[in-house]
């Protein structure tokens, strides 16, 4: 899991690249800056520390809106709260008093506002009581299926992502030991027995 998030975050900018190139949309993005990834539509949700604690729901939106126009700022606050209702009745209260699910609603929602093509998340419902889990989990089928975004997803919750994948990659040793349909993965014996501790 560690080496598949390190790769989103070299995706991202923030890890050096030694060997080997990432290309976007046919286009070489291997020496870009996060500031940059971000002008382009890629997104990067850390496990922890990925919204402003002190800040109430509203001013983190407002500060991830505030490279854009007002009208279109303002609209795309509305849609984020239209898709996280939750945040509407959060909405002038600090992050650090919500729960960790709430907080990781207002992390996507940050990311969702710069309209990205691509969202990586490290382990979202690491620490998330399992109604919450299912709730994080759903959002982000909705980002693809709603928005039309493509989601990588590093999750600790192996059975339950590869219930809701397109496709499905393990890695051992910083290699790719599989790579193909989800249930192919979970068909796997010797797979499936040794890291999803499937019998």
């Amino acid at each position: 899991m560690d080496t598949l998030v390190g790769r989103s975050k070299t995706v991202f900018g923030l890890t050096n690249v030694y060997s080997g190139n990432i290309i976007l949309e046919g286009k070489d993005v291997t020496k870009i800056r996060p500031h940059q990834a971000a002008r382009i539509g890629i997104a990067y949700l850390p496990q922890t520390d990925n919204v402003f604690s002190e800040l109430t729901v509203e001013e983190n939106l407002k500060m991830a809106a505030y490279t854009l126009k007002k009208e279109i700022a303002e609209e795309r606050i509305k849609e984020v709260l239209d898709f996280f209702p939750t945040l509407k009745r959060k909405f002038k209260d600090k992050a650090a008093t919500m729960s960790g699910g709430e907080r990781q609603m207002l992390a996507i929602a940050i990311n969702l506002i710069r309209s990205p093509k691509l969202m990586m998340f490290d382990e979202p419902t690491a620490n998330l009581a399992p109604i919450v889990v299912k709730q994080i989990l759903d959002s982000i089928i909705k980002l693809c299926e709603e928005h039309g975004i493509t989601v990588v997803l590093v999750e600790q919750n192996a059975m339950r992502a590869l219930e809701v994948a397109d496709k499905a990659y393990l890695l051992v040793s910083g290699r790719v030991a599989f790579s193909g349909q989800p249930k192919e993965l979970l068909e796997h014996k010797e797979f499936a027995s040794m890291y999803l501790g499937i019998k």
